[in-house]
């Protein structure tokens, strides 16, 4: 039994597969990555990606699925795009947000003299607004990874959740 997904290019997006490297490329910008797996195939067949395998192993299985997905969001990202909104929420101390190339720096965070910081990937443009974030990229996991670090950031330790709700929270993936 064989297992294969087929990926439908989207127009405007070019697909190249040298030996272990997928690279996408649109309107947007360029995305490489390493989509190797053992016994797993990768070819392009006209305006479709063809990920098979012979094998009937779950994990293989899985990882053409895996790359299913991978493909997609790459073609999603190098066409459109990728933006996620984030929302400032505090009650207790007014939050300072300071943004920088490759940090976002948040002072005043539960009146803390430290600041806290949050990296910010390379490819991923950060911008503030009123009590907002706006966190926008081609590269989907890079855009998660930056909010994923602006919300750990501010993390509540040591206090009652309850009643300290302050934070910056991912609100609208979009």
């Amino acid at each position: 039994m064989i297992n294969e997904r087929r990926v439908v290019i989207p127009d405007g997006v070019q697909i190249q597969v040298d030996d272990k490297v997928l690279e996408v490329s649109g309107p947007k910008g360029t995305l490489r990555r390493n989509i190797w797996y053992p016994q797993i195939e990768i070819a392009i067949d006209g305006d479709e990606v063809i990920i098979r395998t012979e094998s009937q192993r779950k994990r293989i299985a899985a990882m053409v699925g895996t790359f299913q997905s991978h493909t997609k969001n790459m073609c999603k990202g190098v066409s459109e795009g990728f933006e996620y909104r984030m929302k400032v929420v505090y009650s207790h101390f007014p939050i300072q947000l300071k943004l920088h190339p490759d940090r976002l720096d948040i002072n005043n965070f539960l009146g803390e003299k430290q600041s806290r910081t949050a990296k910010i990937r390379e490819g991923v443009t950060v911008r503030l607004g009123n009590d907002e974030l706006t966190i926008t990229g081609i590269d989907k996991e890079a855009v998660g990874n930056t909010a994923a670090n602006i919300e750990l950031a501010t993390k509540i330790r040591k206090r009652d959740p309850r009643v300290f709700q302050d934070g910056i929270y991912l609100t609208e993936r979009v």
